[in-house]
């Protein structure tokens, strides 16, 4: 793992961190070609500065986006932080809607906060249970992270091949990551995980089971910290829609030139994990734990989506405002729906982090309930949204020339005098727009604001069976039959823990 430059004790800025990913030995592939230099490739730089203003807030807003390690005692990013109140949870979903508006796509931390939160309380209790030591070990890490204020992802949806299948009744055991050999030094993984975000613009992943596990399972337990640059890791890019408009060069086609998503299928081929690196060795019982915390987690940061969601709003009314149409009572209206749906998406994710309580480890879980209700908004609402946002921008969110004709000597022209819209506003600012609508319900970004707020922390039937599990049917039927007359008062006292965190009676 490249150590931060010399003289340098942690990474603080942007800056820093960009110059943290270069001259790092990493495999990579995009569209069939091995990837020389992946800090200056035109598709993947715009990923990188996503996530470097997650630096750069830190440092124009520290107790936003930052805060001082209770390791270190220095200042580190939010991100690598674990949240010991309510107020900690409430301060990661403000910093992940500023973080969506200052890019307008993924910044690609969250997955890797929200693992280190599900894991320290899922190994402070596999401690417990087993008398192992993974909860120092976690601690350990956590405190090298912090000195040198590291981007660590997480690794945690594995490819599944058959999904009529176990990990281990898979023709190929290479379907689930999984453990190939143990040694006195630490064991070997092999195996692939699909969809990860950021993942090569971390510094580290967290390796973690993807699914409730059983005891034929057991080397598919496996919980591990490995450098991104470790021997044994191939990296495939996944295309994205007009990704290869960042390639032609010029800055409107893009929509977002600046900022853009990641994601990669990570391959491991007996890739080496030291023991002190390994949280999880064979405890397949505690898989479902970590995954249900981790989820709960996850799906509450989805608060993300409403900071992108503003984004797309205000692009929205600006080309309404350019093309004439801005006062029109259905356009008002459409802004104000779009607003309503946006909210409702931040206001069950925060709701999650204001309901949270504490684990036996003493760090805080968010609301099991409200957390995957605000991840199956998400799963819906962004695509109306999206679709408002193409209504209001029209027909040339899909068919606009592009900016080389705009340029053009001969028809550039013709584009900038048939594409005006409001004399106060140039062609090329409204073609900036519509493109940056374009590249958020089409392009490039919607695989982060559309795609992956469908399929990112579990698929919408995921949240359906976790809202089911946790609906409190009994206690509202006996609401109800105590109302009705149907069941005497002092026969219905019940407990409810799932929506508030903390135990009601009805008496």
């Amino acid at each position: 793992m490249k150590q931060p430059p010399a003289g340098q004790q942690k990474i603080r800025t942007g800056a820093d961190y960009i110059d943290s990913l270069r001259d790092r030995e990493l495999t990579i592939y995009l569209m069939g070609e091995k990837v020389q230099d992946p800090v200056e490739h035109p598709v993947i730089r715009p990923s990188i500065n996503a996530v470097a203003e997650t630096y750069d807030l830190a440092v124009r807003e520290p107790e936003l986006a930052s805060v001082v390690s209770p390791f270190t005692g220095e200042r580190v990013s939010r991100f690598l932080h674990v949240s010991m109140s309510t107020d900690d949870m409430v301060m990661q979903n403000k910093m992940q809607r500023k973080l969506g508006q200052n890019t307008g796509t993924c910044f690609q931390r969250c997955v890797g906060m929200d693992a280190f939160n599900s894991l320290y309380s899922v190994t402070f209790e596999m401690d417990e249970a087993h008398g192992s030591s993974y909860h120092s070990k976690l601690k350990d890490f956590l405190t090298k992270m912090h000195e040198h204020n590291y981007v660590v992802g997480g690794a945690m949806t594995d490819v599944k091949g058959d999904r009529s299948l176990a990990p281990h009744q898979q023709a190929d055991p290479d379907m689930f990551v999984h453990i190939t050999k143990r040694t006195d030094e630490g064991v070997y993984v092999s195996g692939a995980k699909a969809h990860q975000t950021g993942c090569i613009n971390s510094h580290w992943m967290l390796i973690m089971p993807t699914m409730r596990l059983k005891e034929a399972d057991r080397d598919y337990a496996i919980i591990g910290a490995v450098p991104v640059d470790a021997k044994g890791i191939t990296y495939i890019y996944g295309r994205q829609s007009c990704d290869s408009r960042s390639m032609e060069g010029g800055n409107i086609d893009t929509g977002n030139h600046e900022y853009g998503g990641q994601e990669a299928m990570v391959v491991f081929e007996d890739v080496f994990i030291p023991h002190d690196l390994v949280f999880m060795d064979g405890e397949y019982e505690f898989a479902s734990m970590l995954v249900e915390r981790f989820t709960t987690y996850h799906r509450r940061s989805y608060v993300c989506k409403s900071g992108v969601g503003d984004v797309l709003i205000g692009a929205a009314a600006s080309i309404a405002e350019m093309n004439g149409v801005d006062k029109a009572s259905h356009i008002k209206d459409k802004l104000v729906e779009m607003t309503h749906l946006n909210e409702t998406i931040y206001a069950t994710g925060i709701a999650s982090s204001y309901q949270g309580h504490a684990t036996k480890s003493g760090c805080y879980l968010c609301d099991d309930m409200l957390a995957n209700v605000c991840k199956h908004h998400v799963t819906k609402m962004p695509y109306e949204i999206g679709r408002l946002a193409q209504d209001l921008g029209g027909g040339l969110v899909a068919t606009m020339p592009s900016e080389k004709d705009l340029n053009h000597p001969e028809i550039g022209a013709l584009v900038k005098k048939y594409l005006q819209g409001k004399a106060e506003y140039s062609t090329e600012d409204r073609m900036r727009i519509l493109r940056l609508i374009e590249n958020m319900t089409l392009g490039r970004n919607a695989v982060g604001y559309l795609t992956e707020s469908m399929h990112g922390a579990g698929s919408p039937q995921a949240q359906r069976i976790q809202i089911g599990r946790a609906m409190q049917l009994e206690y509202k039927k006996r609401l109800a039959k105590v109302l009705a007359g149907v069941e005497a008062r002092d026969e219905a006292v019940t407990e409810l823990t799932g929506y508030f965190g903390r135990v009601f009676e009805l008496v």
